[in-house]
């Protein structure tokens, strides 16, 4: 906080003394107001928070210290300096005891005033960076935190706490916006490894031609445009965990390489004739099904055993209704003090209507439009939304034909018909069938529908 941007209020009921004050501290660059009675000050703070209060503490019906105990009860950040005649260092010490900053008793000297307001300043700005410092973690702790109370939620609660401080290979598997990421973090923080990099790597982002390069390192002039040694994620994350988010869209080349590594631990540079030794724990995520994969020969069916040591499952949102409450809570906190936003609240109808739906988007989708209510606060646009959002089919009628039914047929066919009605619009027809955006586009890969 710098002197010349920091605000002052002095109270003093003294005319010519409140003058020489505000006069000595305009003069130092502080931007200064004051005021002659406790009742001014807080309408004035009231009005705009200044940094300091320099208040003395006989001030007609009302003292210093009443200032001094609305202040700490309202702002408690606000520095305070409180001014005593001399020879009543009682005063001083209640002042002290009740939370002002310092104190000075008169008569003071002009140098002894700005030594004291320059303390109070420094003090002042270490108090906000320490609460911000405190609340960004306690937010990191919460969004990486796993919320829910279900029995679902309790069996993955249970498997991250017995295998966290081990090094074991760790799949979690679930549907897109479950929040594998998060069971990942979990499994990081607990684990001794918490002070080591923790690396996450989305395997479906990155193009084929470079995987290599990105994974495991390449030498310089490896390849062309390669003018400098670069270091893979995998060493990067040495003596960490590194985060293999949607394995299943590995290349098979890349797959091999990875399995080699789990095996021996030794990783191979692109152009590089030796091997390094690695110390990286290894949590992978999918949300395919990845032993269909390896029957259809697209994932290496050793690579899968590799990685699937202990299997996680994270449940979707519509198989544990009773965390939705909890999950508002949860978001509309985080991102209330996010925005900076004061706490918002949904009406029980809104919150039947969360209860009620389907969630296809998971987690993510339910945090998705918290988020939207807190920036716009407009109740009505999410229940309106929801409402009109695809519903859950009825399947209690339904039985299938003694003959069975040819499953692929079928679900291409569900496929074919919600991009026809959509008019090839893949978004529309993705929320149509209640799926998300990316489990759509698989399927349509899947049956060459793009």
């Amino acid at each position: 906080m710098s002197e010349a941007k920091l605000k002052i209020l002095v109270v003093e009921d003294e005319p010519d003394q409140r003058n020489l004050i505000v006069s000595m501290l305009a003069a130092n660059d502080y931007q200064v107001t004051s005021a002659e009675s406790v009742e001014a000050a807080i309408v004035l703070i009231k009005q705009d928070e200044p940094d300091l209060v320099f208040s003395d503490w006989k001030l007609g019906q009302l003292t210093g210290m009443d200032l001094l105990n609305y202040v700490r009860r309202e702002l408690p950040d606000m520095g305070f300096i409180i001014a005593t005649a001399y020879g009543t260092i009682t005063h001083a010490v209640d002042a002290m005891h009740a939370g002002a900053d310092d104190y000075l008793a008169k008569p003071y000297q002009r140098q002894t005033l700005l030594l004291a307001i320059d303390k109070v300043a420094k003090s002042i700005a270490l108090k906000k960076q320490n609460r911000r410092l405190a609340s960004e973690l306690s937010q990191q702790q919460e969004l990486v935190g796993l919320v829910g109370k279900s029995a679902m939620m309790q069996k993955v609660y249970q498997r991250v706490q017995r295998v966290s401080a081990t090094d074991a290979t760790v799949l979690i598997g679930g549907e897109s916006g479950t929040g594998k990421e998060l069971a990942a973090r979990a499994l990081y923080q607990l684990s001794n490894r918490k002070h080591k990099p923790f690396i996450a790597i989305n395997c479906g982002a990155i193009p084929e031609s470079l995987a290599e390069a990105e994974l495991f390192g390449a030498e310089k002039g490896a390849y062309t445009g390669a003018n400098s040694l670069k270091i893979g994620k995998l060493e990067a994350a040495d003596g960490g965990t590194v985060f293999l988010d949607e394995i299943g869209e590995l290349p098979l080349l890349q797959q091999t390489n990875l399995l080699r590594f789990l095996q021996e631990g030794v990783i191979s540079r692109l152009g590089q004739n030796g091997e390094l030794k690695l110390d990286v724990r290894v949590i992978a995520a999918t949300h395919r099904d990845l032993q269909l994969e390896v029957a259809e020969g697209r994932f290496r069916e050793d690579l899968y055993y590799r990685l699937n040591v202990v299997p996680i499952h994270m449940p979707a949102l519509r198989e544990r209704p009773e965390d939705v409450g909890q999950l508002v809570e949860h978001f509309l906190k985080i991102h209330c003090r996010q925005y900076g936003m004061p706490t918002a609240k949904l009406s029980s109808q809104t919150l039947k209507c969360l209860l009620d739906h389907p969630w296809p988007g998971n987690v993510r989708e339910l945090a998705n439009r918290i988020e939207r209510f807190v920036l716009l606060g407009d109740e009505q646009e999410m229940v309106n939304e929801l409402t009109l959002a695809p519903q859950m089919l009825d399947t209690n009628g339904f039985i299938l034909p003694e003959t069975g039914i040819e499953w692929d047929l079928f679900e291409k066919d569900c496929l074919q018909q919600a991009m026809t009605k959509h008019e090839g619009n893949r978004t529309k027809a993705a929320k149509f069938l209640g799926m998300s955006y990316k489990a759509f586009l698989y399927r349509l890969e899947k049956y060459q529908l793009v």
